[in-house]
């Protein structure tokens, strides 16, 4: 029995604390050469990928993604948001069609109403429909007990801000500031991240003269200097810093809301003059990005709030309209061949590195060794029973094996069900160390706890 309580710190020094890093990356799905959803989801489980956006709620990918450990950020397209701010029963209906079919198997944890809604040149989309719709799908969420599990948010251009230097002085635009407020409010009233599309290539595209290319590059270690004392070493903890400044200037100042970095990036090709738009400008760029996101560090403002960044893309989509540019963000071509070298490679997920690529001969690994979660022996039943209702519950995992006729059912016993619920709750939410703590009734196995008909999941 004393080897079933060293295997967590086994497992924590297989998998150590340090190297638990959210690295997040945007698939979008704007081309005609890309390869299945399956096949994208597969690969990624072999990388430090864990958390995926989309650009709207295509099932394929959904369901794609099922019992993947990836977590999923999906989208309503903006020409869908003013429906939705219609009524309540118009959001019921979107999440019931789109959303509901696929959990809690898919981890989607967080909806993105619109992408630049407030920026675009469309005038038909009006403002206030834009925070109506994130309040009805909010109450959608209450009402079916998943608002703690799947967050509202909508995702900003640099563009809603007045200004963006100096970090220290930076507030929203005047025409939007009601817009901004009631998004805010709702941010921090729901627990709810920013989310901001931040692109320190395109400020320095259109000011090459005075915007140091290292400073865009996150690499100019000689700073940048805020009249208010900070000191920034990279345009885009600047960026960060200007909303943080904008929000503070709405009257939040002492109310937490977390920022999340929901696009960043470089192009690896772009039109003639865009001459800093190169792969190896790329490679640069995205490399420190991602060793950005990994580092667990904020912002000179915030330093001990850590970032969560979502790369982008995932590949190039050749049928996106604009610019050259914007059809070369993509760390992968559409046939799978990397566009440049970008490590994504996961010690931590297989125990070795692996090359990881969508072209012929590519690998697919399990996310980590080998193991499973089951409850204490001896812990708390009355504790137990509370895990395996929370496992059970909404928005939790699908307990039909441990119900009468199950294949799990047998023994009926508390502990052996609740070891179940909480071995597919662990598996879901990719096989971290702290998804298999339940209040300290949980124990990490490295043998497999299946039996006759009944069969623990292993992503």
């Amino acid at each position: 029995m004393a080897l079933l309580y060293i295997l967590p710190l086994l497992l924590h020094l297989i998998c150590p604390i340090t190297t638990v890093s959210s690295v997040g990356i945007n698939y979008g799905t704007l081309g005609n050469n890309l390869p299945s959803p399956k096949t994208v989801a597969q690969l990624l489980q072999s990388t430090l990928i864990d958390k995926v956006k989309i650009y709207d709620s295509n099932p394929q990918i959904l369901q794609a993604f099922s019992n993947s450990g990836i977590d999923l950020i999906v989208a309503v397209e903006n020409n869908h948001v003013a429906n939705i701010s219609s009524t309540k029963s118009a959001a019921q209906d979107w999440f019931s069609a789109r959303i509901a079919p696929f959990i809690p198997a898919t981890s989607i944890v967080a909806i993105a109403v619109g992408n630049e809604y407030l920026a675009t040149d469309d005038d038909s989309l009006d403002p206030n429909n834009l925070i109506q719709a994130m309040q009805n799908l909010h109450e959608v969420l209450l009402t079916r007990g998943l608002d703690r599990k799947i967050k509202i948010s909508t995702p900003h251009s640099m563009a809603v801000l007045a200004t963006s230097f100096p970090p220290s002085a930076s507030t929203f635009a005047t025409t939007l500031m009601p817009t901004m407020t009631s998004i805010v409010t709702f941010l921090a009233d729901t627990g709810s991240p920013f989310m901001v599309n931040a692109y320190p290539y395109f400020a320095y595209r259109d000011n090459p003269t005075t915007v140091p290319l290292e400073y865009a590059l996150l690499g100019n270690s000689t700073g940048v200097h805020d009249p208010s004392g900070y000191v920034y070493t990279n345009m885009l903890d600047a960026q960060i810093d200007a909303i943080r400044s904008a929000i503070a200037s709405l009257g939040f100042g002492n109310r937490s809301i977390h920022i999340t970095v929901s696009e960043s990036g470089w192009p690896s090709k772009g039109e003639p003059d865009e001459t800093a738009a190169s792969p190896d400008n790329a490679k640069t760029y995205n490399t420190r990005l991602i060793t950005k996101a990994q580092s667990n560090k904020g912002t000179p403002m915030k330093p001990n709030d850590k970032i969560d960044i979502f790369v982008f893309a995932l590949f190039n989509e050749n049928k996106k309209e604009g610019g050259a540019s914007e059809r070369n963000f993509g760390l992968f071509n559409g046939d799978g061949s990397k566009v440049y070298d970008v490590d994504l490679s996961c010690e931590f997920c297989s125990g070795t590195k692996m090359e990881f690529g969508f072209g012929p001969g590519s690998k697919m690994v399990q996310r980590g060794p080998s193991v499973w979660c089951v409850a204490k022996p001896h812990a708390d039943e009355r504790v137990v029973q509370g895990v395996l209702d929370f496992c059970c519950g909404a928005g939790g995992v699908d307990c039909r094996e441990v119900y009468e006729n199950g294949g799990c059912f047998m023994p009926n016993k508390v502990h052996a069900h609740a070891s179940y619920a909480m071995n597919a709750y662990y598996q879901m939410h990719g096989r971290n160390y702290w998804n298999c703590d339940f209040k300290g009734s949980g124990l990490v196995t490295f043998s497999d706890p299946s039996y006759g008909t009944c069969r623990y999941s292993q992503q």
